[in-house]
């Protein structure tokens, strides 16, 4: 059984409630390898770190790699590095690099444990020795409210160079975490503690449930003389040799499709009937090629009610393939400008008539979808992310409005379709794609005949609440559908 199955049994099993406290290391517990290093090489990227703290720093890494030395005097360096620079450019930095490196870090079944200790009412701790800027934006996307780390003194918005706090590593994260607890009346006895170091063993022996998560070779030996059940999550497979070959060949099944759906075009005279070949015969293939599969809850909503305004949660370029299996004909789309001359997406985007929007410009932008409500009313339907962008993590980006906008002028309804793990079958930016099955929840249609410019975004603000309710408490069938 794969450990995640047996870490979300016992927590359902478990007791529940706010006493309970779930305190998670970051840096090779939540995430594959460490964020520091990654804040390193950016820094040397954006030459925002000279040659004196570049040797001081490996030097001081390689007596904590070879010695067994703490991180007090690597953290110093760092620390006294950042005087002078304010909260705000430094909330910043670390938010970008969440977005553009450390999100990719993230363990998939990392999400679904956080998850499971929150529908337990648990209180969930991100404790960590980094540094609040280093781990806020990864605290904020898992959803964890409060967090023990090292803190920075602030005077005036700006870093002094000096520490706040202990650097919050070995003896000193078990003394943060155990003044957390007091102030906020945990139950240490019946809490649970994961970290993947052996330099935790003190925090993990506070709660009554240690659990080493992805354990040291060190770590893993202690948890044996202890017997501590021990955990360890994988991250998909990519860029190997069969999904790379997979990958090519699931590009390469979408293009026979969209030909067969630009002959079927050519012989019909007809772009719309050409669009449902290409959707899902070239979709069919590719996903079977990529070896994905769906597993869909409320595939009946995807009728019953047509035309709609299909919404969903965009995460990676796979989205496209998942609309195309999912809907199949009569619908259309709503792309960035961008897209319009992309190899991949362009052939299908002229047989689907799809608007492109110019995001940057948002009086075209309005002209761009004016077709788009004339084809609702014509009987095809549409698909669009409501986000207006690809998130680069499972988290959802707010709503904007326009698509609630289409459905109220064309009279149609919106049907949210809830898409869980795309991401991570397909990262961002990326052409290779794992295998594995993507959950759908296809969510029962909501009219729009009461919608006012005036409550639109009220509307949104609702629809969004549903992802969120839906992605907190997956459904497993129909009757448990929002």
């Amino acid at each position: 059984m794969a450990d995640i199955n047996w870490l979300l049994a016992e927590i359902e099993a478990g007791p529940q409630g706010p006493e309970i406290g779930a305190f998670f290391d970051f840096d090779g517990t939540l995430i594959k390898g460490y964020s520091a290093t990654a804040f390193f090489k950016e820094r040397i990227k954006t030459r925002d770190i000279d040659a004196k703290e570049v040797f001081q720093t490996l030097v001081e890494s390689v007596n904590i790699e070879r010695h067994g030395k703490d991180v007090s005097d690597l953290m110093d360096i760092a620390v006294k590095a950042q005087q002078g620079k304010s909260l705000e450019y430094l909330e910043d930095f670390g938010n970008r690099l969440f977005n553009a490196k450390i999100a990719k870090m993230v363990y998939p079944d990392a999400r679904i444990l956080v998850d499971a200790h929150r529908a337990a009412g648990h209180t969930i701790v991100l404790a960590s020795s980094a540094t609040l800027p280093q781990v806020e934006s990864a605290a904020e996307d898992f959803g964890i409210e409060h967090i023990v780390c090292t803190e920075l003194e602030v005077v005036d918005g700006e870093f002094t160079g000096e520490l706040a706090s202990p650097v919050r590593w070995g003896e000193e994260k078990a003394n943060g975490v155990r003044d957390f607890a007091t102030e906020y009346g945990i139950d240490l006895a019946q809490s649970f503690c994961y970290s993947n170091g052996a330099e935790d063993v003190p925090f993990l022996k506070l709660a009554g449930n240690p659990r080493p998560l992805n354990p040291d070779e060190d770590l893993a030996a202690i948890a044996k003389q202890n017997k501590w059940p021990i955990a360890r999550f994988k991250m998909p497979h990519r860029h190997n040799p069969i999904t790379v070959a997979r990958s090519v060949s699931a590009i390469g099944a979408l293009g026979l499709g969209v030909a067969a759906g630009a002959t079927t075009a050519l012989i019909n005279a007809d772009r719309r009937v050409g669009m449902g070949v290409a959707a899902s015969v070239g979709s069919d293939l590719a996903l079977a090629m990529a070896g994905v599969k769906l597993s869909v809850v409320g595939e009946a909503n995807l009728w019953n009610h047509r035309p709609a305004v299909f919404l969903f949660n965009h995460q990676s370029q796979l989205d496209m393939l998942l609309l195309g299996a999912l809907l199949r004909r009569d619908f259309t789309a709503v792309a960035k400008k961008e897209l319009e001359h992309d190899p991949v997406f362009a052939p299908i985007g002229y047989l689907a008539s799809v608007a492109y929007v110019d995001r940057k410009n948002s009086e075209k932008a309005r002209e761009a979808l004016a077709p788009v409500v004339e084809a609702l009313r014509d009987g095809r339907s549409i698909a669009i992310a409501p986000e207006g962008t690809r998130s680069p993590t499972p988290r959802l980006l707010p709503f904007k409005k326009g698509a609630f906008h289409m459905a109220m002028q064309a009279g149609v309804p919106v049907v949210p379709i809830v898409m869980r793990n795309a991401g991570d079958l397909m990262r961002p930016h990326s052409l290779v794609i794992s295998d594995g099955t993507v959950d759908v929840a296809v969510l029962k249609p909501i009219s729009s005949k009461t919608w006012t410019t005036k409550n639109i975004g009220r509307q949104a603000d609702r629809v969004r609440q549903l992802y969120l309710d839906t992605m907190a408490h997956w459904p497993t069938e129909e009757s448990e559908l929002l």
